[in-house]
């Protein structure tokens, strides 16, 4: 009796440890998350009002929008390169240890470009130092999709992966409208004006500064509370092999890799004309919101996201992430089209109408991403899971980047406000097409 009751407690203490790991895992992957976009709309936000304090006073307007957007798109370029090097890292060396990697470059990174001096001290120089720093930031930010969260997927019990799937991508709302209210209190606390003024000088900074405290915390939390993915050290032989590029790029995982880069090339296009273009080219532009009430109507959004991503991903859970997939696509090319038209169209709407249909278009289109995560790592082995992730993630975001060039080419043959339309639905039947060529994939043992 004595020994059974030993043998009891002592497998007692086994599951509550393992259920501490799997805790600890996910609550890293959602922090993760959140302080990676949390670092990567900063720009966007904290420092749209400022760009003049990196760039000579003579800039053309035409000029400065191109340069301003460098800033963004240097970042999304440096992703796929991080995703390569890092997911070689997490699928070699391991998950936890890419993890640290990755987050303490980019709390690096950030808090470099918090001490950058403006135009009038160093010249041009400003400038570019913040396009490097915002490359090589990328870099980094791309090595923390290969490491965090496919180590918290591999914690996560199969009949739970698609709730922590949502869970982990809710902490991408969620740091939106975290930054937003963060540059409120900055807007209010140092006055914004030229290169002079008191948010051109210092307030900017401290968002910047924020972000790297954040990602130095989120470092010390894989050290200390965070330990290695036990399906990945227990499929390791700790030798090197072929390199997981080079199984990436062959065979049946070259055609998984295919499948899921065409997926992602529709979602990524889908979400960024919810996402980038529909905040300035529509409510800004088209429905002539006032600022204010832009970034009301987007903070509102993001917080019913919050809770619609987290909905998702136990709704994939239970139809099959493959099955919520395609219809996500198909909805966005439908739904979501007849939402973005009617928005288009609703010049004289009042502001509450505007927030629910910029909600349910949030709903109909971005709820794709909650069961994604998920998804993606279910379709690699696990000593490819991380570089193919990785790259399947972010090598996608690529081609949708010129979302407006094709919004261009599009409004030389149709009515140029309802090119955003079609191009909507251009990328939820891509995404479509790309769910369908894959299996489901809810029942893969990881």
């Amino acid at each position: 009796m004595e020994s059974v009751r030993v043998t009891h407690v002592g497998g007692l203490e086994a599951e509550k440890s393992i259920d501490d790991k799997r805790k600890n895992a996910i609550k890293g992957a959602v922090f993760s998350e959140f302080i990676d976009m949390f670092d990567i709309y900063l720009p966007v936000i904290i420092l749209a009002p400022v760009q003049s304090f990196f760039l000579p006073a003579g800039v053309s307007g035409g000029h400065q929008a191109i340069l301003e957007s460098l800033v963004f798109i240097t970042t999304l370029l440096g992703r796929p390169i991080g995703a390569l090097l890092f997911g070689r890292i997490a699928d070699r060396v391991g998950r936890r240890a890419a993890s640290i990697l990755s987050v303490s470059g980019f709390g690096v990174a950030t808090l470099l470009i918090a001490l950058i001096p403006g135009y009038e001290s160093i010249g041009i120089a400003s400038y570019w130092l913040l396009v490097i720093l915002r490359f090589v930031d990328g870099i980094f930010l791309g090595g923390g999709y290969t490491g965090a969260l496919p180590l918290a997927i591999e914690y996560s019990r199969k009949s739970q992966r698609g709730l922590v799937g949502g869970l982990i991508l809710a902490g991408f709302p969620a740091a939106y409208v975290a930054i937003n209210v963060i540059a409120r209190i900055m807007f209010s606390l140092f006055p914004v004006g030229g290169p002079q003024s008191a948010y051109a000088q210092w307030g900017w900074r401290i968002p910047f500064v924020i972000g790297a405290l954040m990602a130095g915390l989120l470092a010390l939390y894989y050290i200390r509370k965070v330990t290695e993915s036990e399906v990945w050290a227990g499929k390791s032989t700790g030798k090197p092999q072929t390199s997981s590029a080079g199984r990436l790029t062959s065979g049946k995982t070259f055609r998984n890799l295919v499948q899921v880069l065409l997926m992602m090339t529709g979602f990524w296009l889908t979400q960024n004309v919810v996402g980038l273009f529909l905040p300035t080219g529509i409510l800004l532009k088209t429905l002539h919101l006032t600022a204010l009430q832009m970034t009301t109507t987007l903070m509102i959004s993001y917080s019913v996201l919050c809770v619609s991503y987290i909905g998702a991903g136990m709704l994939g859970q239970l139809i099959g992430r493959r099955t919520m997939l395609t219809s996500i696509g198909l909805l966005s090319s439908t739904v979501g089209a007849f939402l973005l038209y009617t928005l288009i169209e609703a010049v004289n709407w009042s502001l509450p109408f505007i927030v629910l249909t910029v909600c349910g278009l949030a709903i109909t289109v971005s709820s794709a991403w909650a069961v994604i995560v998920t998804y993606i790592n279910e379709r690699f082995a696990t000593g490819v899971r991380a570089t193919g992730f990785g790259v399947g993630y972010s090598l996608s975001v690529i081609l949708p980047s010129f979302y407006a060039f094709y919004m261009n080419w599009l409004g030389s043959v149709m009515p140029p406000r309802f090119a955003p339309v079609a191009l909507l639905c251009i990328g939820g039947v891509i995404a479509c097409i790309g769910a369908l060529m894959g299996p489901e994939t809810k029942d893969v043992d990881l």
